[in-house]
């Protein structure tokens, strides 16, 4: 692998609080400290960078919500999740070029 630039955490921020927000607050426009998910957004862009697929970081995810967040399971977390990984790959791969 090539040396990793940093994330720029404001735009994992982004993809975060538009397409994840699993707790729903709706991040730092109400109220809510922007660096809520930083650790898991980071987590997985490192996960990406390092060759993990979208499932593969999409099931990371889904694991923040049900274990760490203890959060109950319900129908839209894997298929959000993945969304979620799809856009940081994205952005991961912009990175690269």
């Amino acid at each position: 692998m090539t040396n990793r630039p940093p994330f720029q955490l404001s735009r994992l921020r982004e993809i975060g609080w538009a397409k994840w927000d699993p707790i729903g607050v709706g991040g730092p426009d109400h109220g809510w400290p922007a660096d809520e998910y930083d650790t898991y957004l980071l987590q997985a862009a490192g996960q990406i960078w390092n060759g993990s697929s979208v499932e593969e970081v999409a099931e990371y995810l889904g694991t923040i919500e049900t274990e760490h967040m203890g959060l109950t399971t319900a129908e839209d977390i894997q298929p959000r999740a993945l969304i979620v990984a799809k856009s940081i790959r994205e952005y991961v791969e912009m990175l690269r070029t």
